[in-house]
C-alpha cells in the first residue's frame, strides 16, 4: 500500500463526501432549481392528504362549500407534482452527466501526468475500472442519492409537519424510534461500504484478467491457455458474485427490519390515537393515519440513499488515491529549441524502489554530439535502465546526467523529451490511420508532405502505397493488421518526423526476420545520421560500426571501446561475440 492510500484511509466519510461535492459545486445553480423542483414535488404529498381529509369531512356533513372544485384541485395538484418532478430529475441528471465527464477527465488527465514508475507498480485492470466502474458508483452517490435525500427528505418533513399540525402529541411517538433507526443506518452503512470496496476490487480483477486475455490472445491460443484463462476468470467472477450476494443480503434485510421498527411506532400511534383523538373528525383521523402510513416510504428511501452514499464514498476513496498521487516532478526552468546532443553521466547510481541492489552503479560516461554509442551485455546488466533515465522516465537520486552541460532536472520535462526520439522493440501503435500514427502527439500538425517524406526515409511507403487508403488506412489496435517489420518501420518514420537530436534505439531490430532487418537497418543508418544515438542491441552484428561500444554487467560499465578494440582486448565483449558467431560455420555445412 502506498503513502497516499495510507493517508486517504484516515479521512472520515464526511471529509471524503465533502471533497466529492467540490466537483458538484460548479453546478450549484442547477442544483437549486432541482431542489426547488423536489420541494414542490414533496409539498404535494401532505396536500393530497389534506384533500382526502376535506373530502371525508364533507361526507360527514361538515362544511360542503366548494366541494365541487376539489377534483379540479386534485388535477392541478398532480400537474404541479409532475412539474416539480421534471425540474428535480432533469437538472439533477444534467449535474450527474457533467460530474461523470469531469471526474473521468480529471482521473484520465492525472494518469497522463503520473510517472512510468507508477504504471510499473499498479495493476492496469484496477486503473481502468476506476474510470469505468468506480466513477459510476460515485455518480450514483452524488446524483441518485442526492435525489432521494432532497426529494424524500422534503417529503418526510412535509408529512411530519402535517402530523404535528394535526396532533403534536401523537407525532412525537415517531421520535421514540429515531435512535434505533440511526443505529441501524450506521451499521448497515459501514457494512455496505466495506462490501462495496471489496466488490470494486473484484471488478478490477475481472477487468485486468480480461485485458490480459485480449492483449495476449495469440499467446493464449498458441500455448493452449484457454482453459487456464477461463478458470482464472471464473474464480474472479465467483468472488465478485460472493461479495455481491453479501451486499444484496445486507440491503434486502435492511428494508424489512426498518419497516418492522417503523411498524412498532405506527402501532403505538394507532393505539394512542384511539384514546387521544376521540374529539377529532373522521377526516382528521383518516388524514392523520394516511400521512403516518405514507411516512415509512421516504424514511426507507433515505436509509437506502445513505447506503448508496457510503458505497460511493468507498469508490471515491480509490479515485482520490489516484488524484493524490504526485505527478512527475517538473521543476526545471531550462528550455531549448534544439540541443547539440552532448550527453554526460557523472557518478550515476540508481536503484529501483524496494530493491537493495543498484541497477546502475557509478556510471561515468561522456558522449560527444553525433556519436553512436552501443550498449551490450547480458540481460539485467542495466542497459535499458540507463536509457530510461535519459528522458527521465525514472528519477535518479545520486549523481548527474547532463545534456549540453545542463543537468536533466533543470530542464522542463516537455523540452527535455522534445530532444529525444525513442524506438523500442515493442512498438506502440494506436487504433488510427497510418498518418496519425506517424504524426502522433506533438507532431499532429505535420504536413502531408512531411509525413510522406518520413515514411519514405523509413522505407515504409512501399507497403503503405499497397494499403486500401494509403496513409489514411486504419491499422487496428496496436497495428494488429501490420507485420512486425511494417510496425517497426512506422515507429522509425515517427522518430524521423520528430527529427530529435538524440535517438534511442532499444532492441529495435532484435525480433525481426532477415529481410525486415535489412530494411530497418537501412532506415536506421539514415535515421542515425547527424544525431547522437544510443543503441541497445543483442545482435552484435548490428552495432559493429558504432563509435563506442559499452559492455555492461550488474549495473556497471566493464568495457568500452570500438568493435576492433574490444575484440583485441579478448574480454567480455569477445566472449559475447564468439557465442553469437561460433555456430555460423556449422549452420553453413
Amino acid at each position: 500500500m502506498n503513502k497516499s492510500e495510507n493517508s486517504d484511509r484516515t479521512m472520515t466519510d464526511g471529509e471524503v463526501y465533502k471533497r466529492l461535492l467540490r466537483f458538484v459545486w460548479p453546478y450549484w445553480r442547477m442544483f437549486i432549481v432541482s431542489a426547488i423542483g423536489f420541494a414542490i414535488y414533496a409539498a404535494t404529498e401532505p396536500a393530497v392528504v389534506m384533500i382526502i381529509q376535506r373530502i371525508i369531512d364533507s361526507f360527514g356533513g361538515q362544511n360542503r362549500n366548494g366541494i365541487e372544485y376539489l377534483p379540479l384541485l386534485f388535477i392541478g395538484l398532480f400537474l404541479i407534482r409532475g412539474l416539480g418532478a421534471f425540474l428535480g430529475n432533469y437538472y439533477l441528471a444534467r449535474i450527474s452527466g457533467n460530474l461523470i465527464h469531469r471526474l473521468r477527465c480529471e482521473i484520465f488527465n492525472h494518469y497522463t501526468g503520473l510517472s512510468v514508475q507508477y504504471f510499473d507498480s499498479h495493476n492496469s485492470g484496477y486503473m481502468i475500472s476506476r474510470i469505468t466502474n468506480n466513477i459510476g458508483e460515485v455518480t450514483r452517490a452524488t446524483s441518485d442519492s442526492i435525489r432521494a435525500f432532497v426529494r424524500e427528505g422534503f417529503t418526510a418533513l412535509g408529512l411530519l409537519w402535517y402530523l404535528a399540525y394535526t396532533n403534536l402529541e401523537l407525532s412525537l411517538v415517531f421520535l421514540t424510534i429515531a435512535p434505533v433507526v440511526v443505529v441501524m443506518v450506521r451499521y448497515v452503512g459501514k457494512r455496505l461500504k466495506r462490501l462495496s470496496r471489496n466488490m470494486q476490487n473484484t471488478v478490477g480483477d475481472l477487468t485486468h484478467i480480461t485485458s490480459e486475455m485480449v492483449a495476449g490472445n495469440r499467446i493464449v491460443k498458441s500455448f493452449g491457455g484457454e482453459s487456464y484463462e477461463r478458470q482464472r476468470f471464473k474464480q474472479s467472477s465467483l468472488e465478485n458474485r460472493s461479495q455481491y450476494r453479501k451486499l444484496i443480503m445486507t440491503v434486502s434485510l435492511n428494508n424489512p427490519l426498518m419497516q418492522l421498527v417503523i411498524s412498532f411506532a405506527l402501532a403505538g400511534m394507532m393505539y394512542l390515537a384511539l384514546v387521544i383523538m376521540k374529539s377529532s373528525t373522521a377526516g382528521e383521523f383518516v388524514g392523520f393515519f394516511t400521512a403516518a402510513f405514507l411516512l415509512p416510504k421516504p424514511i426507507r428511501q433515505l436509509s437506502d440513499a445513505n447506503a448508496e452514499i457510503l458505497r460511493g464514498i468507498a469508490a471515491a476513496e480509490s479515485l482520490f488515491e489516484v488524484l493524490d498521487e504526485p505527478v512527475e516532478i517538473d521543476q526545471g526552468d531550462y528550455e531549448t529549441t534544439r540541443s547539440q546532443g552532448g550527453i554526460e553521466f557523472k557518478n550515476l547510481r540508481f536503484s529501483y524502489p524496494e530493491s537493495d541492489t543498484p541497477a546502475l552503479d557509478n556510471i561515468n560516461l561522456t558522449i560527444t554530439p553525433g556519436q553512436t554509442i552501443a550498449l551490450v551485455g547480458a540481460s539485467g546488466g542495466g542497459k535499458s535502465t540507463l536509457i530510461n533515465l535519459l528522458p527521465r522516465f525514472y528519477d535518479y537520486q545520486h549523481g548527474e546526467i547532463l545534456i549540453d552541460g545542463v543537468e536533466l532536472k533543470h530542464y522542463k520535462l516537455a523540452s527535455l523529451r522534445n530532444q529525444i526520439a525513442l524506438v523500442t522493440q515493442n512498438v506502440t501503435l494506436f487504433n488510427a490511420s497510418v498518418a496519425r500514427n506517424i504524426a502522433y502527439g506533438a507532431l499532429e500538425n505535420a504536413s502531408r508532405e512531411q509525413i510522406e517524406d518520413a515514411a519514405t526515409a523509413a522505407y515504409a511507403m512501399d507497403f503503405i502505397r499497397l494499403m486500401p487508403q494509403g496513409l489514411d488506412t486504419e491499422i487496428g489496435e496496436n497495428g494488429v493488421k501490420l507485420s512486425g517489420g511494417q510496425r517497426q518501420r512506422l515507429a522509425l518514420a515517427r522518430a524521423l518526423l520528430k527529427d530529435a537530436p538524440i535517438l534511442i534505439l532499444d532492441e529495435a531490430t532484435s525480433a525481426l526476420d532477415t529481410e525486415s532487418e535489412r530494411y530497418i537497418q537501412a532506415a536506421l543508418n539514415r535515421v542515425m545520421q547527424n544525431r547522437t544515438t544510443l543503441v541497445v542491441a543483442h545482435r552484435l552484428s548490428t552495432i559493429e560500426g558504432a563509435d563506442v561500444i559499452l559492455v555492461m554487467d550488474k549495473g556497471r560499465i566493464i568495457e568500452q571501446g570500438s568493435h576492433q578494440e574490444l575484440l583485441a582486448q579478448g574480454g567480455a565483449y569477445t566472449r559475447l561475440h564468439s557465442m553469437q558467431f561460433q555456430d555460423k560455420p556449422k549452420a553453413q555445412d
